[in-house]
């Protein structure tokens, strides 16, 4: 009897928690199974169900439906990610007549020019966040062609993070500030980002490329983009060829240094969109030529790696970039809000000629971006807001929902229908109808990852041996900048084994910042079910056929122009007013864009010169330019200069963050007492020579020795 009281006793005890928890809306997770919303236990939470283990994702996995669904709804109504972003206006034309791959039309005829918008964007941030966060940047690009529209949709790395769409949750669930407290913002720098990359060793490829100089872009005229995935290519012979997208700018990739990037957050958190929209509107047009890798379907599986595994790219060592047309950015947004907020992309928006592949990643975005943006944009009609309506006419029988606009006066919205004769009619392939490649697919119903997805360190390692020495010492410090953020030292400890699997020499150096050994084992995968056995996620450790790829190093970039690098140039009373002019005319002639700066605002008269003054030192900063010329003058412009201690700030962060440096008559003076010795025999310091040579220098970008 009393057993049966105590058993009654602790049932009400426990209904009673769990009432208590329900009206409270809280709960602990601790020590409980995965569920569904609905309560079923979860088996498998890291693979998306597919028709074998290389096969094509299935749409009755009502538990990645049911979890990226909730994600996707997660934030109204900025986006969950790439919240943050700038857009612009353009067009794209192709090269040549690309029919030997594709049938799609925009990529056919070289006179044709397809309008586009694109959007840059960081990922973590919210829409208030900086532009200088270190981040992976969006790239996506809206081509509205003559037979609908096309998004590709990537980023400036090229390997993705994770392998399967399931995951995606998880992730930004990770880098997103921390629960308890909303911080940080905009970084990676904490526990739960970190936490969930040291049990992952599918993250490490693209880590190592945020951990990068990619991840402090100099501006978003100045980095790649990358379709990420691996699609598919279909000519008129229906042959299908595998394809990866490359966008190259003209400019160069160039990038900032981390303290660089953090001043400049705080000097102008809108660096970025500033520096994309004063481009355009001053004129200077960024241009990004369109890239292709072509692999043949025979070919598919000669490499060492999986062509569907995300977080993988294709050595051009081993697959050149052939490029196939350019794209110019002419225009600015006219509001930002209607265009740059409200645009909508998604890799599902394809033309007749490019098709999917299997990329379990990519199948899970197909589902993914139509859902968020019906949240989003308030409902399925976010097709006809003006920055997302195709070029080409909208006709089918989906009618009504919120914010309809397009105005049917059809008796018929379906078909079979003989009132209307049919119409809308579908099309046949032939009449640029839409058909998807016919693959050949079997295989079991299954929750599992290939094999062929297990290699995680043989990239980052090929990424890392490709860079310069100062791009691996950024890579280090950035590391340890990040790893030093981070609470728990058993996730560094982590963090430690799985560098040792990229480069020992690597750990070595950012376990010594962190005052810690690196340890022995080799950490493993995270097992992804737990009726999983071990072996069946073991790492596989491989040595990449290509030992060095120069594509992959910033320092062997374009370096042959200045246009639109920001130029500052001091100026006080008594200053060679000539001498200002005549510089500033050279640069202008080169397309730089000049900017002279004094203690006061208003203009400097000398010998009936005048020198209108741009900005004061009270308002300008070494960091938002990429370059520094100090003129020659009289005393009381040297005495000027000693006296205001922004000068000598200024000039002292020119130098460290390793940008150029010119200084002329007298001012050699002012310029060698401010850096002492530092300077000497440094190729980045100019001293009084023709102004050619300072242009000469600012091609180069920065001077990275001074940090080694």
């Amino acid at each position: 009897m009393k057993e049966k009281e105590s058993k009654e006793k602790q049932s009400e005890e426990t209904k009673s928690s769990k009432m208590e928890n329900l009206s409270h809306h809280t709960v602990s997770e601790q020590d409980e199974h995965l569920t569904t919303n609905q309560g079923l236990k979860i088996n498998d939470d890291n693979n998306t169900l597919k028709a074998g283990e290389r096969g094509p994702s299935l749409l009755e996995d009502f538990i990645m439906r049911e979890k990226i669904t909730h994600f996707d709804h997660e934030r109204i109504p900025e986006r969950v990610v790439h919240a943050r972003g700038s857009g612009a206006h353009g067009y794209f034309q192709v090269y040549k007549s690309m029919s030997k791959y594709t049938k799609a039309g925009f990529l056919l005829n070289p006179e044709m020019k397809t309008p586009v918008f694109v959007r840059f964007s960081t990922v973590a941030g919210s829409r208030g966040s900086t532009d200088l966060a270190r981040d992976i940047r969006g790239f996506a690009v809206k081509f509205y062609t003559e037979e609908g529209i096309f998004d590709l949709v990537g980023n400036n790395s090229a390997p993705f993070f994770i392998q399967d769409a399931i995951k995606f949750p998880d992730f930004i669930h990770a880098v997103k500030p921390e629960p308890r407290d909303e911080m940080p913002q905009a970084a990676s720098a904490h526990d739960t980002f970190w936490d969930f990359v040291s049990l992952s060793p599918e993250t490490m490829h693209a880590v190592i490329w945020a951990m990068s100089d990619r991840g402090i872009p100099r501006s978003l005229r100045m980095m790649e983009g990358f379709g990420v995935h691996t699609f598919r290519f279909i000519n008129e012979k229906e042959e299908s060829f595998f394809v990866k997208f490359h966008w190259k700018p003209l400019l160069g990739v160039h990038s900032v240094v981390w303290d660089e990037a953090q001043k400049i957050s705080g000097k102008d958190s809108d660096f970025h969109r500033r520096d994309l929209w004063e481009a355009i509107d001053s004129g200077n047009y960024p241009e990004f030529e369109l890239g292709i890798q072509i692999v043949n379907e025979e070919d598919e599986h000669k490499f060492d790696f999986d062509l569907l595994d995300p977080t993988k790219l294709i050595p051009e060592e081993l697959v050149p970039v052939e490029i196939i047309g350019k794209m110019t950015l002419n225009k600015n947004p006219d509001n930002f809000f209607a265009e740059t907020e409200q645009v909508a992309f998604h890799p599902g928006h394809i033309v007749p000629g490019i098709d999917f592949t299997n990329d379990p990643l990519l199948q899970g975005r197909l589902f993914s971006y139509t859902d968020t943006q019906l949240i989003r944009l308030g409902g399925p009609n976010f097709h006809e807001i003006p920055i997302n309506r195709p070029i080409n006419s909208i006709r089918n029988n989906q009618r009504d929902g919120y914010m309809r606009q397009m105005i049917n006066k059809d008796e018929t919205s379906y078909i079979p229908n003989s009132i209307n004769d049919n119409y809308p009619k579908q099309a046949k392939v032939s009449e640029g109808g839409y058909s998807s490649h016919q693959e050949r697919i079997s295989g079991d119903k299954i929750r599992k990852r290939s094999n062929s997805f297990l290699d995680h360190y043989s990239q980052p390692r090929l990424f890392y041996l490709s860079q310069s020495e100062p791009e691996k010492k950024h890579i280090v410090d950035a590391y340890t900048f990040e790893l030093g953020k981070v609470k728990r030292v058993e996730i560094r400890q982590r963090m430690l084994g799985l560098l040792n699997q990229i480069d020992n020499n690597l750990a070595k150096r950012v376990a010594d910042g962190l005052g810690l050994q690196v340890p022995n084992d080799i950490p493993e995968n995270y097992q992804h079910s737990p009726d999983d056995k071990p072996e069946d996620y073991k790492s596989v450790v491989k040595q990449s056929k290509v030992e060095k790829s120069d594509a992959l190093s910033m320092a062997n970039t374009h370096k042959n122009t200045i246009e639109t690098r920001r130029i500052a140039i001091f100026a006080e009373p008594g200053v060679d007013t000539n001498d200002v002019l005549t510089i500033k005319k050279a640069l202008t002639e080169q397309k730089a864009m000049v900017k002279i700066i004094s203690s006061k605002l208003g203009e400097i008269k000398s010998d009936g010169v005048v020198v209108h003054i741009d900005e004061s030192t009270l308002t300008a900063a070494s960091v938002l330019f990429d370059a520094l010329i100090i003129p020659n003058g009289n005393e009381d412009m040297i005495k000027n200069l000693h006296e205001d201690k922004r000068y000598g700030e200024f000039l002292m962060d020119t130098y460290k963050h390793c940008k150029v440096i010119s200084a002329n008559g007298m001012a050699i003076d002012y310029m060698k007492k401010t850096l002492a010795d530092i300077y000497k025999n440094d190729k980045g310091v100019i001293i009084d020579k023709p102004i050619k040579e300072f242009i000469e220098a600012v091609k180069q970008h920065r001077f990275w020795q001074r940090l080694m």
